[in-house]
């Protein structure tokens, strides 16, 4: 049985988040290093690797990562918090932060001591860059899509063929997990790969409306071969059950910070436009209210998540996924919020608002989405209804 590793859980409170040491150290380096680079990212889409690096240097993706490992152990409430923080800024950095995020609770959660030890260090201080690559098995565990990668056993390892159409965080030498359905079995193995496995190769072949800079490559694989070595878990239906609240529960922190940025985008709309904005159905105050609500409940999941040993219960499972549901959904109200407040400067190429109305669609849109979340709560009201 997989479990999820027990951190001391030190995140600062609603009131005290700004005065939290590893945050204010953060926003320093966000200050300095992104903020100025935010508008190539979004409209050039340069990809940001080495404020990432600086990023990591300032432990932002280290908090759900033990001390053994180099991490800071604070838990998952300061990574939350962490990826919240990027993401108020600059939305395509925040969801990498995130990607190498997920990367580090992959490797957390393994069994795999080995491969936690050589790889966990390098990702939880960013000094490699990593990404996710579950996009398309999580979606093929909802009955949603086929699972695109196949595993079949060889010596010393799996030769994986198949194609991944968009994985994020990604470059030369950067570490990204899979899943793959094993040829000769109904079970299924996760491992972490790199380009430069041989038979392994990456393509840029889409352009997109937001987050151009995020490094985002289709992942191409023929028979390539990833060794025992680098296997995450094979079978893994316990491992993903283990990692998929996680994996949910820190995107919520894309949300937090991109409806908190709106919503200071809306403050300074209402300094000259106020005295009409205050007819629009969407107000600073019922925003921020909600804002409030939804972080405060995600910094308590996070402890609970913190404080769980081995598969996260039914409950918790349905808050973690209801509190990403908030989280898009208020995305979406508050950038059409920002919009709408601004009024005819937000309809500007390269307006603050424009580009956080396209962020927040990509919160609503990337796996698990938010139709996909709002299927999975579905099944779980279903399997929990009693039989008669």
């Amino acid at each position: 049985m997989q479990t999820v590793s027990k951190l001391t859980t030190r995140g600062a409170s609603l009131e005290t988040l700004g005065s939290d040491p590893a945050i204010a150290e953060l926003r320093t380096v966000i200050n300095q290093v992104l903020t100025p680079k935010v508008q190539d990212i979004d409209l050039k889409g340069e990809y940001p690797g080495e404020i990432m690096h600086q990023l990591g240097a300032a432990d932002a993706f280290a908090h759900a990562v033990s001390t053994d490992y180099q991490g800071s152990g604070k838990g998952l409430r300061a990574t939350v918090q962490s990826i919240e923080e990027i993401s108020k800024d600059c939305l395509s950095t925040g969801f990498i932060a995130w990607c190498q995020v997920a990367c580090t609770w992959y490797l957390e959660n393994t069994e795999n001591t080995a491969l936690k030890a050589a790889m966990l260090p390098k990702v939880a201080t960013g000094k490699t860059l990593a990404g996710t690559g579950l996009s398309n098995p999580m979606k093929h565990f909802a009955d949603i899509e086929k699972i695109a990668l196949t595993a079949t056993r060889v010596n010393g390892g799996y030769s994986i063929n198949g194609m991944l159409p968009w994985v994020s965080n990604l470059g030369p030498g950067h570490y990204f997990g899979i899943a793959a359905k094993m040829s000769d079995s109904d079970e299924y193995m996760m491992a972490i790969v790199s380009d430069e496995l041989e038979g392994m190769s990456l393509r840029l072949n889409a352009h997109f409306i937001a987050l151009e800079g995020t490094g985002t490559y289709s992942c191409v694989f023929r028979d390539a071969f990833v060794p025992d070595e680098w296997v995450l878990a094979a079978p893994c239906e316990s491992y993903v059950a283990c990692i998929r609240p996680g994996f949910i529960l820190t995107q919520v922190g894309m949300g937090l910070g991109l409806t908190a940025s709106c919503i200071e985008l809306m403050r300074r709309s209402n300094k000259r436009l106020g005295h009409v904005n205050c007819y629009l159905d969407d107000q600073v105050e019922d925003l921020s209210d909600d804002l409030n609500m939804a972080r405060l409940r995600t910094y308590r999941l996070a402890d609970q998540l913190n404080d769980c040993t081995g598969v996260a219960d039914a409950q918790l499972n349905r808050e973690i996924i209801q509190a990403r549901i908030t989280a898009a959904e208020l995305s979406l109200r508050s950038s059409q919020a920002a919009m709408l407040h601004a009024g005819a400067r937000a309809y500007v190429h390269g307006s603050p608002a424009e580009r956080k109305l396209r962020e927040a669609y990509f919160v609503a849109i990337v796996t698990p989405a938010l139709k996909h979340l709002k299927k999975m709560l579905a099944g779980m009201k279903k399997t929990a209804l009693p039989t008669t």
